[in-house]
């Protein structure tokens, strides 16, 4: 399978995970321990290239990502209003 890449990147959330994350003050790795807290594993190292846009986010990260954020999901697709603290 081909991985195709847009403006050079495999996700469109990255920015806005990384927005999120430091609006609410928390590490990569904090963040990786909330939504391990969910069900899912997921490491810093993951966070990180997500937030760089090296990693593939599958649909089912989402919610988990937007939860452990608190914010909607829409807003790491950038499908809402910018994300606030």
């Amino acid at each position: 399978m081909r991985l195709l890449k847009l403006e050079g990147r495999c996700n469109m959330c990255g920015d806005a995970v990384r927005a999120a994350r430091e609006a609410l003050g928390l590490s990569q790795e904090q963040l990786a321990a909330q939504v391990q807290l969910r069900g899912h594993s997921l490491t810093q190292k993951a966070i990180s290239r997500i937030e760089s846009g090296e990693r593939v986010v599958p649909d089912y990260e989402i919610p988990l990502l937007a939860a452990a954020l608190k914010i909607g999901p829409l807003r790491l697709l950038g499908l809402e209003d910018e994300i606030s603290g």
